[in-house]
């Protein structure tokens, strides 16, 4: 060691004997690869400047060859022991971490901990959070979530006749949610009001009666009625026309049958009663009947069905605007009111009215469950008279809230909703639903705060009320908030009728949320099975069978309106309706008659608490934006047949394409962005983020007013802007050319394409990244 010290000594602190110095020397041509090293003896020793110098120095004595070797030695010696402190430091630290992961809670260090703690102060240990890993989070749910707890909500709907939207039941009920919420401690509970109008049924029933030879017989007088029906009373020929779809229409014009100044029967399905109004409208018609065909609902004889006739969702008397009871806007009503009255009745009454009817018979391929179902009546001294008496009233609604603050990104949200209100006992329609929410929020809370895990993001539960009437609730909410909402609520989970039958599963969902789902199903057993999962129910082609969303749904103005993902999906019977909904006749009793009902309550829960906490566990929101991609090529595989007759117009769908190109490249790019990124950064994942969320928005058209149309969405909004319109057009095309305005079918080429472009754009980033050349 005395070597190693003098050694040391001579190198660190005695004169040098030498050292070596590096020039580099940039060439004349630009070449600076070439490199001169110099030995040289300190300047004192006559290095001089100018001074030609020797390629080699002077060798030092034999002896420092031996002082270096010790050197060496002790600089080896002294990088062992460092790393074994290191080492022994690290796997300390290491043991301790792993205590934190394996749940015991004893961790290091917080991430509160404070860095400016002076280090001659003992560092105090505060517990952290277990880190929940997904299997263990799934599993823990799946452990928590209980049938029993469902069975004693949905028990809450027996024995009660209606809960109608703003009486007495529906403010108990929203009552008892209130204080549910505050049981489960979530973080915030509070209520919103609105403030609407509501057509009611008026002081007596409406009433259809048969006018023939100067006499008139009362058809029926039912208890239910069509809300935002036109009042007044109308004659008209009766006319069966099926389930009222353009398609039935079609037949009946081909068949040479007028349908001005009637009143045409519907079947209730396939469609909603709104859209059979406005198809019948169009017609020419001045009123509608529609009835529970027992072909499509069994054991429905007498039962008439409740309904509204507004082709929108919301508060038809503020279109685009919240019914807050503070504002006050100009007396305006929404372009989808009907123009005629409507009512229902039940099939009982249709068969009696078919047999009064002399014309000819229905169609077979229309499969009518009535005996004697007729078209229409040949001769013209048979009528029907419809008698419409609702009224109009103000009326105030509470949707109840809960929320599950994020750890990590509170502001931004994921709400799971279900509907509160129904005309009937409404067991399936608004038991169910809200049963399940109850349940979610009860489970997912004690998760957080008794089983450790800390959501990125918020959960919001929400109960809406006036959802019998289009959605009200939920679309005055979305109306109300739309400058926040769009920005910070990700993804709507819909739970209303979530179980009406078990053979079956009905599905609607954006394409964001198709990898997600999928994955969940995969990962929820099939509770009608005694083995497998709901995915293999649903097969590996089940994207062809998503239905798409209708106006009926509660999830539809939350993507159509506002541009957030949502899926919807149930358990059902394949090709059977489910006879009792919107009915009296909708009560637990009859509800109770689903095979395996609270088994599949329980994994309806278990898809919806899955989807809500993949999306606020993990870094990268679990929305698939690449999906779209796949949307766009099949819709312009679907126009491009039409590419000839359009530049027989002298326009092209070539910027329609490219923009489709663009988006694809766009995806590419944030697909890169992802991959390339730092995903502990904070900061850069939730710009990320904000891309990804952004997508479903991006798709609703900029150019259009949200007053004057909505349902602004390309994909799945209603009006000539949507994709599926601009199909339809250029169809024409082929079979009734004349009919096609060439300015409408450039303004639709203009809107699809530029929405295009603008969503590419956004999903591209920052403005200096974005291309407006095709």
């Amino acid at each position: 060691m005395d070597h190693a010290r003098a050694a040391i000594s001579n190198l660190f602190g005695g004169e040098p004997m030498s050292y070596t110095r590096f020039s580099i020397a940039r060439q004349t041509d630009g070449d600076n690869s070439h490199v001169e090293m110099k030995l040289s003896a300190d300047d004192e020793e006559g290095g001089e400047i100018g001074r030609q110098e020797h390629v080699h120095a002077s060798m030092p004595p034999r002896r420092s060859v031996k002082n270096l070797c010790f050197v060496v030695i002790a600089a080896l010696l002294l990088l062992l022991i460092g790393f074994l402190i290191g080492y022994l430091s690290y796997r300390e630290r290491m043991q301790k971490g792993s205590r934190c992961l394996d749940g015991s809670g004893k961790c290091e260090m917080t991430p509160t901990a404070s860095y400016l703690t002076e280090d001659e102060t003992e560092e105090e240990e505060v517990p952290g959070p277990p880190i929940l890993y997904w299997p263990d989070l799934r599993a823990l749910l799946s452990e928590k979530l209980s049938a029993r707890r469902l069975e004693d909500s949905l028990r809450q709907r027996a024995n009660k006749d209606s809960f109608e939207a703003g009486q007495i039941e529906d403010e108990k009920a929203a009552s008892y949610i209130h204080d549910q919420f505050n049981i489960f401690h979530l973080d915030e509970v509070w209520n919103d009001e609105h403030y609407i109008k509501l057509q009611v049924k008026g002081s007596s029933n409406n009433r259809v009666s048969i006018l023939q030879n100067g006499e008139e017989e009362e058809l029926e007088s039912p208890s239910a009625y069509v809300a935002y029906s036109k009042t007044g009373s109308v004659v008209g020929k009766p006319v069966h026309v099926n389930y009222g779809l353009k398609a039935d229409f079609q037949k009946m014009e081909k068949l040479g049958v007028s349908l001005n100044g009637t009143i045409l029967i519907f079947r209730a399905g396939k469609i909603t009663l709104a859209e059979k109004v406005a198809n019948a409208q169009e017609a020419g018609a001045v009123g509608v009947l529609m009835y529970l065909d027992p072909y499509d609902y069994k054991n429905t004889d007498a039962l008439v069905p409740f309904g509204h006739a507004h082709l929108g969702t919301g508060d038809p008397f503020t279109p685009g605007f919240p019914s807050f009871n503070h504002t006050q806007f100009p007396p305006v009503e929404s372009s989808g009111l009907p123009r005629i009255p409507v009512q229902t009745i039940s099939s009982q009454a249709a068969g009696k009215l078919y047999s009064k009817m002399d014309g000819e018979k229905c169609l077979l391929e229309w499969k009518s469950g009535v005996m004697g179902c007729k078209m229409m009546s040949s001769t013209t001294n048979m009528t029907v008279k419809l008698s419409v008496n609702n009224v109009m009233m103000d009326q105030k609604i509470l949707n109840i809230f809960g929320a599950i603050k994020g750890f990590e990104e509170p502001d931004r949200y994921v709400v799971i909703g279900a509907q509160r209100d129904s005309w009937g006992p409404g067991a399936a329609k608004a038991g169910v639903g809200t049963a399940i929410l109850l349940e979610l929020a009860c489970v997912i809370s004690d998760i957080v705060r008794n089983g450790g895990y800390k959501p990125r993001r918020s959960i919001i539960f929400a109960s809406w009320s006036a959802g019998e009437y289009g959605a009200v609730g939920a679309t005055e909410w979305l109306e109300g908030y739309s400058a926040t909402l769009h920005a910070k609520a990700f993804t709507y989970i819909n739970l209303d009728a979530a179980v009406l039958g078990f053979n079956h599963m009905k599905i609607s969902a954006s394409p964001l949320l198709y990898t997600l789902l999928e994955r969940t199903m995969k990962g929820v057993k099939d509770p009608t099975k005694d083995s497998g999962n709901l995915y293999d129910r649903v097969g590996f082609d089940w994207v062809k069978t998503v239905v798409p969303l209708g106006l009926d749904n509660a999830a539809f103005p939350f993507l159509a309106f506002s541009g957030i993902p949502v899926v919807s999906f149930g358990f059902c019977n394949k090709d059977e309706e489910y006879p009792f909904l919107g009915t009296t006749e909708d009560t637990v009793e009859n509800l109770k008659m689903t095979d395996k009902l609270y088994a599949l309550m329980r994994a309806a829960a278990e898809v919806a608490g899955q989807i809500a906490l993949r999306l606020t566990h993990d870094h990268e929101l679990y929305l698939d934006f690449e999906r779209y991609s796949e949307e766009l090529l099949a819709f312009q595989e679907k126009f491009f047949p039409y590419d000839r007759d359009v530049r027989a117009l002298g326009l092209t769908l070539n910027w329609l394409f490219f923009a489709r190109g663009d988006f694809q490249r766009a995806t590419d790019t944030l697909r890169r962005d992802i991959a390339n990124s730092d995903r502990e950064n904070k900061i850069v994942r939730r710009a990320l983020n904000d891309r990804i969320m952004k997508v479903e928005y991006d798709f609703l058209s900029p150019y259009l007013s949200p007053k004057d149309a909505p349902f602004r969405h390309i994909f799945f909004g209603r009006g000539s802007h949507t994709l599926q319109s601009l199909l339809e057009n250029l169809q024409l095309l082929r079979t009734s050319k004349d009919s096609v305005d060439v300015n409408m079918l450039k303004e639709q080429l203009a809107l699809a394409t530029w929405t295009i472009k603008g969503a590419a754009n956004a999903l591209v980033g920052d403005i200096w990244d974005t291309d407006n050349e095709f």
